[in-house]
């Protein structure tokens, strides 16, 4: 019987020793650098990738591990169905451990691509396609067919993405970057929209829209805004045209080269605002957050005409004389330079 009892006793120090040296190995590998093919991996992981499927996907890119052994860790640590789709880049210092964090954690490599307030949609179209690792899903689509995949058929598209600096994953789509920027205009329309003045010549936010995106484009600093808001407001009260060359511009397309001329003001296009009263069909730009808020809050002033001084800056008259006699000031000093 003691016999018996002794060899249990072993038997046990055995396992345990087993267990023990299992443990210590498992602790080793987790907390040993992953060996790589490269100095860097990257990998991109698409939304509903399984955990399996991700372990194979790591070893497939570079990481020299047995990928049934990804998998158990990940299974194992109870984090496996946290893992975060997203794109992803490891060093030679990374770990199991470290590897899977960085993936729950979502802390994920991106890039960014700046859009930048009064681009045009086309302006827009042609940064995200320079933009680096970023899927081209729209490149083929009109405008038109834009709108439609972003669930806003009928919709002009132009003026309706905000303007702002959009962190992406690498790999993901132009489209899914397009609609942030989309959401966030009409997030933002309808927050100015809410705090409008009550006496505006406005009926819609998409009115407000358009108007924003003149002032977008009339404005060369953030204090004239507002004023520039007023003048085509008042304009607007009386039915004055607006007379604003950057619709003419944009009525223009391709057409215009740089230099707008007098038979460039007498073109019959929708967006002629010198032969045609109110506000132009659609917006001529993407307008900031500051041109939103301008146009639902404008200035009270009496001024109806304004004209730039060349430093940036406007000057705002009542009246036609005022006005004529600041033209004249101002173009002097630019012809004079």
């Amino acid at each position: 019987m003691k016999a018996l009892r002794r060899m249990v006793a072993r038997a046990l120090l055995v396992m345990i020793a087993a267990v023990l040296m299992v443990v210590g190995l498992v602790a080793w590998w987790l907390n040993r650098p992953l060996p790589l093919a490269q100095a860097h991996v990257e990998l991109s992981i698409e939304p509903g990738t399984s955990p399996r499927d991700v372990a194979q996907a790591w070893v497939q890119a570079g990481v020299q591990a047995d990928p049934r052994l990804l998998y158990e860790w990940f299974r194992w640590s109870g984090d496996a169905r946290r893992i975060r789709a997203g794109s992803y880049e490891i060093d030679a210092d990374t770990t199991p451990r470290r590897l899977l964090a960085k993936m729950v954690q979502g802390d994920e490599l991106l890039e960014i691509v700046r859009l930048i307030d009064g681009w045009t949609l086309r302006q827009f179209r042609e940064a995200l396609a320079a933009a680096p690792s970023l899927k081209p899903v729209t490149r083929g689509m009109s405008d038109a067919e834009l709108m439609a995949a972003l669930g806003a058929p009928g919709v002009p598209a132009e003026g309706r993405f905000f303007p702002d600096t959009y962190a992406y994953s690498r790999g993901v789509s132009d489209l899914t970057v397009l609609k942030r920027a989309h959401a966030a205009m009409e997030r933002r329309l309808a927050e100015v929209w809410a705090q409008r003045a009550p006496d505006l010549p406005l009926k819609t936010p998409e009115q407000a829209l358009i108007l924003a995106s003149i002032v977008e484009k009339e404005t060369g600093t953030a204090a004239d805004r507002p004023l520039v808001a007023g003048v085509f407001t008042n304009r607007l009260r009386i039915g004055m045209p607006l007379q604003t060359d950057p619709t003419v511009i944009y009525g223009l397309g391709t057409a215009f080269d740089g230099n707008l001329r007098k038979r460039d003001l007498q073109a019959d296009t929708p967006y002629n605002t010198y032969l045609r009263s109110g506000l132009p069909p659609t917006p001529i730009a993407m307008p900031g957050l500051a041109s939103l808020r301008a146009a639902v809050q404008p200035a009270r002033t009496p001024a109806l005409y304004f004209v730039a001084r060349g430093d940036g800056s406007s000057a705002f008259s009542d009246n036609l004389a005022d006005h004529n006699r600041a033209v004249n000031q101002y173009q002097r000093q630019r012809s004079s330079k």
